[in-house]
């Protein structure tokens, strides 16, 4: 049994999301796997799906509903899985094999390298796999340090990359961003759709535009900003619509 969990709490997110990754999960694994979705509201979520309360975590009210609230999967109380575990975040389409990403490095903490940070040592925890019987000092930490850890580190994926010393990178063309890696540059992506490299299993879509908005051809753009809609245009490619519905 390979375990699949993600997280999905405020109104971000509708249950679509979690919906479309357990059908992309089922898509493209061979071994069993189950989804676990950590959440606070399990409406209209597919029964199919196992649906837990969001994990405990001592955290600032204005942190709460930001990504450091990730950390909580490394609570104590998880660790009745003693296999490792693959997280994936709602925002991403899958494209190809995940069971590869069971197989690399087994029980080792694996995470992408961060698409901006080349060269630095810092994971994007959009997708990374977790021996949740090691590490708990990251939320054990954070939550005795929460204000100093936030003041230093800002992004939880930051604080993680200290923590952990030993960080594995996935290959490089398992994971791509769909921004900085895919999306063609101005003017070029005016009329040509992002390419998906053959050996890439995740696609990652960090900000806007989320996967629903490549569906439709749109990359929202905020009134005040409305200047950008000048580069912030895209074309809708088939991988996408055929991995994401």
């Amino acid at each position: 049994m390979q375990t699949v969990i993600c997280m999905k709490w405020g109104n971000r997110y509708s249950s679509k999301y979690v919906n479309t990754l357990y059908k992309s999960v089922q898509k493209h694994t061979k071994k069993i796997t189950r989804l676990i979705c950590y959440t606070d509201d399990s409406y209209g979520i597919n029964q199919n799906v196992i649906c837990e309360p969001l994990p405990k975590i001592k955290i600032p009210k204005e942190l709460s509903f930001t990504p450091w609230r990730k950390l909580s999967v490394w609570n104590k109380s998880l660790f009745e899985f003693r296999e490792d575990i693959l997280f994936l975040d709602l925002d991403l389409v899958i494209t190809g094999n995940l069971d590869r990403f069971f197989d690399y490095k087994i029980g080792e903490y694996c995470v992408i390298e961060n698409w901006t940070q080349k060269g630095l040592s810092i994971g994007n925890t959009s997708c990374f796999k977790l021996p949740n019987y090691r590490y708990s000092h990251i939320l054990e930490n954070f939550e005795k340090n929460s204000y100093e850890i936030f003041k230093q580190y800002k992004i939880e994926q930051n604080y993680i990359s200290k923590e952990i010393k030993k960080q594995n990178f996935w290959p490089s063309d398992w994971c791509k961003s769909f921004k900085h890696d895919l999306l063609p540059s101005w003017p070029k992506r005016i009329w040509e759709p992002a390419k998906l490299p053959k050996n890439t299993s995740i696609v990652a879509f960090t900000g806007k535009p989320d996967p629903d908005d490549v569906v439709l051809g749109k990359w929202p753009v905020p009134i005040s900003q409305f200047y950008k809609k000048i580069y912030k245009q895209l074309k809708t490619p088939d991988w996408v619509n055929n991995n994401w519905s």
